[in-house]
């Protein structure tokens, strides 16, 4: 009976493992960058781009385009207008919003969320510490998008900051980690590991600030694992 009960812990053991990685390699399959902080989701069948910036590909329409601030390398009019169909929503904070009329967009701000269709899409805190150029008074958005399971965490432009202790079943993070601005590498690797998500990406460096052969090796001694994305603009 020892044996059975072993056996068949071990199957259901097996399978939650087989069950998760699936999970983190459907994720992983379904994220690009673009560059700089610029990324698409495909999750639940919509195509989701984060701060399209720079965009030079002909990508597939939006079905949503998350803005996490106004900062003209993550708020780019002329980039939703390339993604945007007649059907795109925006989600973005309130200052977004005041420059988007005519579009259809959803104002959040942090602690907002909103369930649209089979998605669930999170506003949280983002903001700077000790540097003036994301003040918390902005509320500015970073991004939890849920759906099949999945959950990721767009941080946004920010640095470690106290609401990130509340973050938990994160399947991937996506981290600034180019400094200046955001979070350096030894930052992001902090940051990572307190919040604990399966998988980091690293992003909002390569382009303006943050030199990739500097901060990767940082990266990779994390205890989390990080997946080193390539930005497709740069291929």
């Amino acid at each position: 009976m020892g044996k059975i009960l072993l056996f068949s812990f071990c199957l259901i053991l097996g399978f939650t493992v087989l069950h998760a990685a699936s999970h983190l390699d459907r994720a992983l399959k379904d994220i690009t960058w673009i560059e700089h902080a610029s990324f698409r989701v495909t999750l639940e069948e919509k195509v989701i781009y984060i701060d399209p910036w720079n965009v030079k590909k002909p990508y597939p329409p939006a079905d949503f385009i998350l803005i996490t601030h106004d900062h003209y390398d993550h708020f780019s009019i002329k980039d939703i207008d390339r993604l945007k169909k007649p059907s795109t929503v925006i989600l973005c904070p309130q200052i977004a919003a005041d420059k988007l009329r005519g579009y259809s967009t959803i104002v959040f701000k942090p602690g907002d969320k909103k369930i649209i269709g089979k998605l669930s899409f999170e506003a949280v805190a983002m903001y700077n510490i000790n540097k003036p150029y994301h003040p918390k008074a902005a509320n500015y958005t970073g991004f939890i998008i849920e759906g099949g399971g999945i959950r990721i965490y767009n941080a946004g432009d920010t640095d470690i900051i106290p609401e990130m202790k509340k973050l938990k079943d994160i399947t991937v993070a996506i981290l600034p980690c180019g400094g200046t601005y955001t979070m350096d590498a030894e930052e992001c690797v902090k940051c990572a590991e307190m919040i604990k998500p399966q998988v980091a990406i690293p992003g909002h460096y390569g382009t303006i600030v943050g030199d990739p052969k500097q901060i990767i090796p940082v990266l990779l001694k994390s205890k989390v694992r990080f997946v080193i994305l390539k930005a497709e603009n740069k291929e």
